[in-house]
């Protein structure tokens, strides 16, 4: 899965591709059907790639990639509209062994609604390209 250039931003929903740089900051483009393009400024806003963003483990924090992997080999993938309960037992299949105190519902829907998004993208299929890091 190699997913390195999607991002989250804060404050916005959904995801979005980053296609550039300039001056302004980074120029995203949104995944939604709208493919909106937009510059953000990175002195007020933070950006998260989805490689990088973790899930709260009882151990250790998981990787939303390992996560995403999960979900794609899911017989099922529940509606993100769903209640609670429902989020929270299929997420229990998916990260077993998720903090069920601090991943709350909304994360539970956000991940849900990422994986609606990119389940299609070629991108999700991809191997990440080896990097060294031996100097």
């Amino acid at each position: 899965m190699n997913l390195k250039a999607l991002v989250s931003v804060t404050g916005k929903p959904g995801l979005f591709k980053l296609i550039g740089q300039n001056k302004g900051g980074f120029i995203l483009e949104s995944l939604d059907e709208q493919k909106v393009k937009s510059v953000v400024n990175l002195a007020t806003t933070k950006l998260a790639t989805l490689e990088d963003i973790t899930v709260y483990g009882n151990d250790e924090d998981l990787k939303l990639t390992d996560i995403l992997g999960r979900m794609k080999t899911s017989a099922q993938v529940v509606d993100a509209k769903s209640d609670g309960k429902t989020l929270r037992e299929f997420f229990r299949e998916v990260a077993p062994d998720h903090d069920e105190e601090r991943v709350y519902s909304s994360d539970i829907k956000k991940i849900i609604n990422w994986y609606g998004i990119i389940k299609a993208l070629p991108l999700f299929d991809e191997e990440p390209s080896a990097t060294t890091d031996e100097q």
